[in-house]
């Protein structure tokens, strides 16, 4: 049976005041795409060291998540950071180093690291290299 737009838009509502119940409505979801693709560019080693780097900060309101394949598999590893209130951070090219320091700015003082991120401008994915 299909669901109205407005039945949709309820459950997703309904998921986000779930999830912000989990972590806080400051905390942080982080999501990991852990597709094929993903993967094959290192995302393994990158989603174990942001599970390490969350619990030795002791980051108790920060969520890891793994999801299947984001749509930009020449940006991979990709990570997601979204917020209480379901704004998005995109994270590219992520390597275990750059982890560390996602976690020590980011999920700990709330200041994106913007030489990782990517930009869409005319719709078109801008690559942190190419924005350096």
């Amino acid at each position: 049976m299909a669901k109205s737009l407005a039945e949709l838009k309820a459950i997703r509502d309904k998921k986000v005041n779930e999830i912000n119940l989990r972590h806080g409505k400051n905390g942080y979801r982080v999501v990991v795409g852990m597709a094929t693709c993903g993967i094959a560019a290192g995302a393994r080693p990158v989603m174990v060291k942001l599970m390490e780097e969350v619990a030795a900060n002791g980051l108790n309101d920060v969520t890891v998540a793994q999801t299947g394949c984001i749509g930009s598999c020449r940006l991979e590893p990709i990570v997601e950071v979204y917020d209480g209130e379901g704004n998005k951070v995109t994270y590219v090219h992520m390597t275990p180093e750059k982890v560390t320091k996602v976690v020590e700015q980011h999920l700990t003082s709330g200041k994106v690291v913007d030489e990782y991120t990517m930009t869409i401008v005319d719709g078109k994915i801008i690559s942190p290299e190419v924005k350096a």
